[in-house]
């Protein structure tokens, strides 16, 4: 994805539910603010996405207890409808996102370059852990 010594992190899911769903589950403002944080005590108060190339997009993700919070945004290199996403985070770093059809489900690949801060193991595990509770979410929400 990058170039240099940028090693790319690659995590992934099934979710069973079709990938239109799915798609909009991942890009609509009202459902990745149920969706976008990795653990129980964290939230996402606010989310805005103009889902187009040039486009930008931030959530705000908080600890529920106010102690932290930062906001997660950028800008889309690429969309692809029901297909991929790519984009720059606001430190330079590239992330994409493939959603592969398979039947009615959905295996969804993240690629995102790493940052220098943490560790490579920590920074998966995070990326995980919300793409985790994407799964959940989708499905739950697919079901109603």
């Amino acid at each position: 994805m990058g170039q240099g010594n940028t090693i790319t992190i690659t995590i992934e899911t099934v979710v069973h539910a079709p990938v239109e769903s799915v798609w909009d589950y991942w890009t609509e403002p009202k459902h990745i603010t149920q969706w976008s944080f990795a653990s129980d005590d964290w939230h996402t108060p606010f989310a805005e996405n103009d889902l187009r190339v040039g486009g930008t997009f931030v959530t705000r993700m908080e600890a529920k207890d106010g102690s932290f919070g930062f906001d997660f945004g950028g800008v889309y290199d690429e969309v692809n409808l029901n297909e991929s996403i790519s984009y720059t985070i606001g430190d330079g770093r590239k992330v994409k996102i493939a959603f592969h059809r398979q039947d009615n489900n959905t295996h969804i690949i993240e690629y995102f370059e790493a940052e220098d801060s943490n560790e490579i193991e920590m920074q998966k595990a995070g990326w995980q852990a919300i793409l985790d509770n994407f799964k959940k979410y989708a499905e739950a929400a697919n079901e109603e």
